[in-house]
């Protein structure tokens, strides 16, 4: 059995107090905190260090999905980064939005992509909202104003060149209409940029989205493009009308392109509607019908048809529309038919507009 220690009484000394004359022994408090034990503390930093990483991770996915809108100078962003589609801004246009940054401040970001390869202070590149950067640096150089000095930016990431074109059509699509001409011009620049490998390829990929009807027509403008772009002012003022014109005419004679060109060169030109007087007059020039013979006679209409008020069942009236192209027409099964060298894809397209028409 253990033995048990006996303690001993309390000295008299020690209950009388100090003595007189004499310091009291000198007493410390505890540190603030000491009472908090250090696995709570451990625990702390470590929520602290969870709620950080995953604040940082969810901003960097915002930044790489372009949800983020950031602050960047103007002088940092390459406007012509892509080829830009809108060829003219209408200055009304641009003063109303300048007017209203004025006033109200940017309200809706631009659309920017950092560059691999920045140059000259250029960090990113423009996608969309070239309209704002030009207003934007046009009211800070007019006021100098700091707060004109930057731009709300959402820097994305496209996957591919070909879905940064997108965007940039489908902006202009929504903010300002593009005319045909623009729509055939962007899709030209893309195939020179390699964007993509044809015209068919650019046109679904670009305007996928529209009537195959209208991608048509944008296809039809892309004659204009390739022939017209170096001596056209005003291009995007040609009308679907005349541009599908224009294009029909440059099919029809191969050498009208070039008589077209070196009569805009030798003509002045100062606003749109001289230069659409120049298109719409060589076009007159050129689809005027030939002076009749002295004795005319009239010309024999190749026409098949039947003799009877009534045809018969399963008879076909055959009639030569034009050289290279035959019409068959079945009554009693409501069916017409063309037949010829003269038939197309563009016939059929041209033919669907008509009918959509009617």
């Amino acid at each position: 059995m253990a033995k048990r220690k006996r303690l001993s009484p309390a000295q008299p000394v020690f209950l009388d107090g100090p003595v007189p004359g004499q310091r009291a022994p000198e007493t410390k408090s505890m540190p603030l905190g000491a009472g908090q034990a250090p696995i709570a503390q451990v625990a702390g930093d470590a929520s602290a260090r969870a709620a950080l990483d995953e604040m940082s991770q969810a901003m960097a996915t915002a930044r790489a999905e372009g949800r983020m809108i950031e602050l960047l100078p103007l002088d940092v962003i390459d406007e012509r980064h892509l080829v830009r589609d809108r060829l003219e801004q209408n200055e009304d246009e641009m003063t109303a939005l300048t007017d209203s940054l004025r006033a109200r401040g940017q309200q809706m970001p631009v659309e920017v992509v950092p560059l691999p390869d920045p140059a000259g202070g250029r960090t990113h590149g423009l996608i969309s909202g070239w309209r704002r950067l030009t207003a934007l640096r046009r009211l800070y150089k007019e006021t100098s104003d700091p707060k004109f000095a930057t731009v709300r930016a959402m820097v994305i990431a496209p996957e591919t060149a070909q879905d940064a074109y997108v965007a940039m059509v489908e902006e202009n699509e929504i903010r300002v209409n593009l005319s045909h001409y623009e729509r055939a011009r962007i899709a030209v620049r893309a195939m020179k940029e390699g964007v993509y490998p044809n015209q068919r390829a650019a046109l679904q990929g670009l305007f996928g989205n529209t009537t195959r009807s209208r991608r048509s027509k944008i296809g039809t403008f892309i004659l204009l493009v390739e022939a017209f772009d170096a001596v056209l002012y005003f291009p995007s003022a040609i009308s679907e009308k005349l541009g599908l014109a224009l294009a029909r005419e440059m099919v029809r004679d191969p050498g009208f392109a070039d008589l077209l060109k070196a009569r805009l060169k030798d003509s002045p030109r100062d606003s749109a509607p001289a230069e659409m007087r120049i298109l719409a007059q060589a076009l007159a020039e050129r689809q005027a019908p030939p002076a009749p013979p002295a004795d005319p006679e009239p010309p024999a209409r190749p026409r098949l048809r039947s003799t009877a008020q009534n045809p018969a069942a399963g008879e076909r009236i055959v009639t030569r529309v034009t050289q290279g192209i035959e019409m068959r027409f079945t009554p009693d099964q409501g069916r017409i038919e063309l037949v010829g060298d003269g038939v197309s894809e563009r016939l059929a397209e041209m033919l669907e507009d008509w009918l959509k028409s009617l």
